[in-house]
This record gives structure tokens, C-alpha cells and sequence, in this order.
């Protein structure tokens, strides 16, 4: 087992860091700069930044939003939300970002990923992917774009392995049936995509308790811990969380 990395995740709406559940019902969790800060100081590996509603109002991911939050970021830095194209993508790692994530301009065009990976390397590349359940389908997990809003018939899984082989370098998908709900990771989810692709995965939506991060790596063999509002709202602390992770066998970074 590798060391598993931890990263909260800055979803952002009009300039503030919020928090909802199952995609709705936001509230404000503070000033991104500050929690960028305080999570670099309080032993965070990764950070993410969402700028959660750019695609749903078709606009592009506040840049001055992600310098700011650069200034002060120790940690590599992923950002992602109203990337629709290489020049988008640019603009974003140039502002500081050390990685994008790709949603639903990945999925409408696909080909968005090949040209990132050949331009950027894999490595810098993100494919998120918003799912909710679906018996119909194989994995029993639907796509979601749109910020979680609009289904697609695709499966979940399908699109993951589609994502690796053009070139992503991370499958990052959030489970809205778990997202902010407080209990427990979408596990057959992870472990569905842990399975079938070769990259890292990040366990993303519904982090409550530190048991559940856990599971996470033993159950779902995630290689990153995304969570939000437990961090947010000081009901886990990470570096307590990391000690934890020790007792039950899970290396993590220092």
C-alpha cells in the first residue's frame, strides 16, 4: 500500500467557501484564502478548489479566486469547475493551479482530455465525475454534468476506463447520494472504479467520521481522501486523522 494522501476540497460560490448536501442546501464555510492557509498549516498533502457553479451559469473559473488562493498554497493544488478547453485549463495553471479537473466539458467532449494530457502531461489532468446510482445500468452507477444536475445514461465506470485511456491522470467521482450527508463513502462506487482503472482515485462525498476514511482505503482501496465540511467545520482535525489512519495501518504522508 502507498501512502495515502489527504485532501479537503474548497467548494466555492461567489467568491466564499460553502458546504451542502447531496449538491443543495450551501452554506457558508468561510474565506478561501484562510482555510487554504490554515489546511497547508495543518498538514493537508492536497487541496482542491471547486468553483461549483461555473458551469451551471456558463462561465469561467474565477481566476483572481485561484491566485489568491495560490499565494498561499504549500501543497499542490487542484482546481476544477467551468474548465471547457485547453486554454481554459492553461489559464487556470498559470494562475497557480497545479492540476485541473475536468467535469462535464470532459464528458461532452472527450477529446479535451488528449489534448490535455499531450499538452500538460497526464499527470496535471483530473477527470471528476459526478454519479448517482442506477440499477439499469452495469456498474449500477450513472454520469451526472451539469454540477450533479442532469443525467447522461452513461455509466459510471464505462466512462472512467474511457477517461484513463485518453490520458487522465486521477478519476476523481462524487457520490451524490453521499455528498455532505455525513455517513460513510459511496464504497462499492470507489471500488468499482478502483478496479477497472490503473490511476488514482480519489474517495470523494460523505466523509462523517474518521472511521469512514478507513474504510475508504481498506474497502474502496482509494489512494485519496477528499472531504470538505468535516474539515471545514472542525469536526476532524487532519492531523489527529492521520494518527488515526497509523493505528489501523494506513500510511500516509508527514
Amino acid at each position: 500500500m502507498g501512502k495515502v494522501l489527504i485532501m479537503p476540497c474548497l467548494d466555492m460560490k461567489e467568491g466564499r467557501v460553502v458546504k451542502g448536501v447531496h449538491f443543495v442546501n450551501l452554506r457558508d464555510a468561510g474565506d478561501p484564502v484562510e482555510c487554504a492557509r490554515t489546511y497547508c498549516e495543518s498538514g493537508a498533502d492536497e487541496l482542491a478548489f471547486l468553483d461549483i457553479t461555473a458551469t451551471i451559469e456558463k462561465r469561467k473559473t474565477t481566476l483572481e479566486a485561484v491566485r489568491r488562493v495560490a499565494e498561499v498554497t504549500t501543497i499542490p493544488f487542484t482546481v476544477g469547475g467551468g474548465i471547457a478547453s485547453i486554454q481554459d485549463a492553461e489559464a487556470v495553471l498559470e494562475a497557480g493551479a497545479d492540476r485541473v479537473s475536468i467535469s462535464s466539458a470532459a464528458f461532452r467532449n472527450p477529446q479535451i482530455i488528449d489534448q490535455a494530457a499531450a499538452r500538460f502531461g497526464s499527470a496535471k489532468v483530473v477527470i471528476a465525475i459526478d454519479v448517482d446510482r442506477n440499477p439499469s445500468l452495469p456498474s449500477g452507477y450513472e454520469v451526472y454534468i451539469g454540477g450533479g444536475n442532469t443525467a447522461t445514461g452513461r455509466d459510471a465506470v464505462e466512462w472512467a476506463r474511457e477517461a484513463e485511456s485518453r490520458g487522465a491522470g486521477i478519476i476523481l467521482p462524487t457520490s451524490k447520494a453521499c455528498d455532505g450527508a455525513r455517513t460513510g463513502y459511496d464504497i462499492p462506487l470507489i471500488r468499482a472504479i478502483k478496479e477497472n482503472v490503473g490511476i488514482p482515485v480519489v474517495a470523494s462525498g460523505g466523509a462523517g467520521k474518521m472511521e469512514h476514511f478507513v474504510e475508504a482505503v481498506k474497502e474502496g482501496k482509494a489512494d485519496i481522501l477528499l472531504a470538505a465540511s468535516v474539515f471545514h467545520f472542525g469536526m476532524i482535525n487532519i492531523r489527529e486523522l492521520k494518527m488515526y489512519l497509523a493505528k489501523n495501518g494506513i500510511p500516509t504522508a508527514s
